[in-house]
This record gives C-alpha cells, sequence and structure tokens, in this order.
C-alpha cells in the first residue's frame, strides 16, 4: 500500500511540475534579433505598439513573417501584440518574451535566418543545385538552359566578378 501511495506521489508530484519551454541555442533567433533590435527602451505599452507595428511594416523576409505571426503586419489573422509590447515596456528582455510567445505559437519561434553562402571560401562543385540556384536568385540572375550542376556553377562562375567585392 505503501508503495503504490509513494508511486501515485511521485506521479503527482512530476505532472504538476509545469514544464516550461526553454529554448534551445538557435530557437526563436528571429523572434530574439528582431525584438532586441526594433526597442529602443520605451516605457508606454501604446508607443511600444506604434513603433513596433512600424518596424514591421518596413520588414523583409522573415521578419516580416515574424510580424505577421504576432499580428503586427496589416494582413494578419491574429493580434498577439500585447503580449510583446506590455513586457518590453517593463523592461523585460527579448529572450524571455520569445520564450513566452513559443508556448503560444511555436512557429514563432521556428522562424530562422537564411544561412549565407560566403562565395570566397566555398567550393560550389559541394554545393547542393538548390544552394546555387539560390545564389543566382539573390543576385537576380537567371541560368537559361541549365540542366546540371556543372552548369550551374559555371554560370555562377561566370557572374561572380560582376556581384562580389573583390
Amino acid at each position: 500500500m505503501k508503495v503504490a501511495a509513494l508511486a501515485l506521489f511521485a506521479v503527482l508530484a512530476a505532472w504538476s511540475i509545469p514544464t516550461e519551454a526553454k529554448l534551445k541555442e538557435g530557437d526563436c533567433e528571429v523572434c530574439i534579433k528582431f525584438l532586441t533590435k526594433f526597442y529602443d527602451g520605451e516605457t508606454d505599452p501604446k508607443k511600444v505598439e506604434v513603433k513596433l507595428r512600424k518596424a514591421c511594416a518596413a520588414a523583409k523576409k522573415r521578419e516580416n513573417r515574424f510580424c505577421y505571426y504576432i499580428g503586427g503586419t496589416e494582413d494578419a489573422a491574429t493580434g498577439i501584440l500585447q503580449l510583446i509590447t506590455k513586457p518590453l515596456s517593463y523592461g523585460k528582455p527579448a529572450e524571455k518574451i520569445c520564450e513566452e510567445l513559443k508556448k503560444k505559437d511555436a512557429q514563432i519561434c521556428d522562424l530562422r535566418y537564411e544561412k549565407q553562402i560566403d562565395l570566397k571560401s566555398v567550393d560550389l562543385k559541394k554545393l547542393k543545385v538548390r544552394d546555387l540556384r539560390k545564389i543566382l536568385n539573390d543576385w537576380d540572375e537567371e541560368c537559361r538552359g541549365c540542366a546540371e550542376k556543372s552548369d550551374f556553377v559555371s554560370r555562377i562562375e561566370e557572374l561572380k566578378h560582376k556581384h562580389m567585392e573583390l
């Protein structure tokens, strides 16, 4: 009887401990960087919201997607700005705010910045075709008639001098 009661107590104790959504290395990369970059020490939550909406209006790519998720863009379907503006105005660190946002909507913390490829040191032949296409796309260039990886590598080598600072 004592063993069963002790086992029940252990299960209940473990179950009642709140599980925290602690951030791992690299989690909420966009959230933390965007909030840190945007916040200037303002203490009025309404002014913080106005500044956040303004920052979201100018945001591009991943940061724009983050703003969409939190309701900072015009076309956003959700609106959880209060979960950001009030804590920010009280001086709460961006890491902690993002940790709480992760509990509400995990996809906020799934956002990551695109990795930049260092063309000076990378061997183009070892990259995937997807990465080679991305390089050309970033340069607003095309590779017409490219069917194989070697075609993409040749095209990048051909355009490298035009798009890279030597």
